[in-house]
């Protein structure tokens, strides 16, 4: 085995002695409580049909290019508007995934003589971006905090422009970011601010138009970034702001001009999934009816650990990674499909059961699972 095979083993070795190795698996429990399918778009069929029902001619296996090669199109061009108008922003621009858009943009704004504020439970995505930017002004806030928020703003604010970013809703904990105090203190220290809307898009708002909308804070927020691949059933991202934003990212956002752009076929996915939160019956109302019953049975049955949240997203502590994977297997064996969250995705002593609630779910396999949770 060469040096190189030896280090990587010995690497994969430590994770499986840590308990925490990462394997890939494709099993299903009847009861789906763990994907990001909230409104079950992707899952229940209904976004496959709208497309049929829309489209007659295919839309091509792929692009040929990147968009400002070959891989343009009136479909694309046209949908950023749609995404633009629906979100109550100046401009839209598309990018291949969440990842994608928030590397993309905070590496492009980031720029050597700016500072980046950042809430410490951030994604993956946006602590790589920061990772990438050029600045070396790049400071962690404690999660929700707004005084420890105040205090670093004060103490960089001669540093150039500042940038705050956060999650309107945390994909690991499943609680919801202060906006509204935020963007107060971005107001008065005249910063920018960047909210992810991945876990909101779809699921707040009067039509799924996300956190930032449901708030009335479009005008006081820079940037946002709203993701396909959860409650909206499909693939891809786009960054919402205005006209100047959109443009500096065409000519500075790496992962937006070095990358073949989505096909047509994606692009119609997306589309359609607009107009499946623009016709006038749909409302996430039932998913939140579902959501208030299970924080009901979490109450009324004092199940501890918890983490506070009105989210789909419903994280239970249990401290450990062997604890998490032994109350995970429990649930699969009920039929029950929940993961466990380890570290080092999440820190230690956080180690979690992240249960997803769904559109689809029912009120008594939530009494299923919570049966469970209380045995």
């Amino acid at each position: 085995m060469s040096l190189l095979n030896e280090l990587l083993a010995d690497k994969l070795k430590e994770r499986e002695l840590n308990g925490n190795l990462r394997k890939l698996s494709c099993s299903r429990a009847n009861v789906d409580f763990f994907s990001n399918d909230y409104l079950g778009l992707s899952t229940q069929g209904t976004l496959n049909k709208l497309i049929e029902e829309t489209y007659t001619e295919a839309g091509g296996t792929g692009s040929t290019g990147s968009r400002l090669l070959s891989g343009n199109n009136t479909e694309a061009e046209a949908l950023e508007q749609t995404i633009a108008s629906f979100h109550h922003a100046e401009a839209a621009l598309l990018y291949n995934s969440g990842y994608d858009a928030n590397i993309g943009l905070i590496a492009a704004i980031a720029l050597k003589h700016t500072t980046i504020l950042y809430d410490e439970l951030c994604h993956a995505s946006i602590i790589d971006g920061v990772r990438l930017s050029i600045t070396p002004n790049k400071y962690k806030f404690a999660h929700n905090d707004i005084a420890d928020l105040s205090e670093k703003m004060t103490r960089y604010r001669d540093r150039g422009p500042i940038i705050v970013i956060t999650e309107s809703v945390f994909s690991m904990d499943g609680d919801t970011a202060h906006l509204e105090l935020i963007a107060a203190l971005c107001r008065v220290n005249d910063a920018q601010l960047i909210v992810d809307e991945a876990h909101a898009t779809g699921v707040f708002g009067s039509k799924g138009q996300g956190l930032v909308a449901a708030l009335g804070l479009e005008d006081q927020v820079f940037a946002r970034v709203h993701t396909y691949g959860k409650a909206m059933g499909c693939h891809g991202a786009a960054v919402v702001g205005s006209q100047l934003l959109k443009q500096y990212l065409i000519n500075y956002s790496r992962s937006f001009i070095y990358t073949t752009a989505l096909p047509v076929h994606s692009i119609r996915a997306i589309a359609c999934a607009y107009q499946y939160l623009s016709a006038p019956d749909f409302s996430a109302q039932p998913l939140h009816e579902l959501i208030a019953y299970f924080r009901h049975c979490v109450t009324e049955r004092n199940i501890s650990g918890f983490v506070e949240s009105m989210s789909p997203v419903q994280a239970l502590i249990t401290g450990s990674n062997e604890s998490g994977i032994a109350l995970a297997t429990k649930l699969q064996a009920a039929g029950l499909q929940v993961k466990a969250i380890l570290s080092p995705t999440v820190s230690a002593g956080a180690e979690r059961l992240r249960v997803c609630l769904h559109s689809f779910n029912t009120t008594e396999q939530i009494d299923v699972l919570m049966n469970v949770l209380g045995s």
